[in-house]
């Protein structure tokens, strides 16, 4: 169970601070019954409410520093997803969001950057479906690694960005 205070992960909500633990003062709801109270981190004055036995929705600890570094050395050797049939793409990219698991993220940000290179050499645009899923993508994996690093979105952005190239030199020049 977490406690209050602790940073998770909350489905496609992303990264919450659990703010109370306890039973939920409205009427119909039973008060023996245990919710987590949840601000999510990027969407300021919200709040989520959800059974602590929610067994619908995703919830895990936001990784921890070292979970994030060791992610980011992994980065490089994360493949991407094979999706040769553009119309279950989104349906891909959905699965994959669902997991909430990072390296699957990684893989969506991998496939669209390099679909996206792969158009833009033949004259072509990003589609909207690969542009809205890859913005998700780096939503929820770069809001999570700020958390887990201490930072903030656009410094993880290009610290990520950084840190890929700094590992594919190093490969290089083994």
């Amino acid at each position: 169970m977490f406690k209050t205070g602790d940073f998770i992960i909350f489905g496609t909500k992303g990264v919450c601070q659990v703010e109370q633990v306890g039973s939920l003062n409205l009427d119909g709801i039973p008060k023996d019954k245990l919710y987590y109270t949840l601000a999510p981190y990027y969407s300021h004055g919200s709040t989520v409410f959800t059974p602590v036995d929610n067994q619908k929705v995703i919830m895990r600890p936001v990784l921890t520093k070292e979970e994030a570094e060791d992610l980011l050395d992994e980065m490089k050797d994360i493949e991407t997803l094979w999706i040769g049939n553009e119309k279950l793409r989104e349906m891909k990219y959905k699965e994959a969001l669902r997991t909430c698991d990072c390296r699957e993220i990684v893989k969506i940000i991998k496939t669209i950057y390099l679909r996206k290179r792969s158009r833009m050499a033949a004259g072509k645009k990003i589609t909207f479906i690969d542009e809205k899923y890859f913005k998700i993508a780096e939503e929820n994996l770069y809001g999570e690694l700020a958390v887990a690093l201490g930072m903030d979105r656009e410094s993880v952005r290009k610290y990520v960005i950084e840190h890929v190239k700094n590992s594919e030199l190093t490969v290089k020049n083994s």
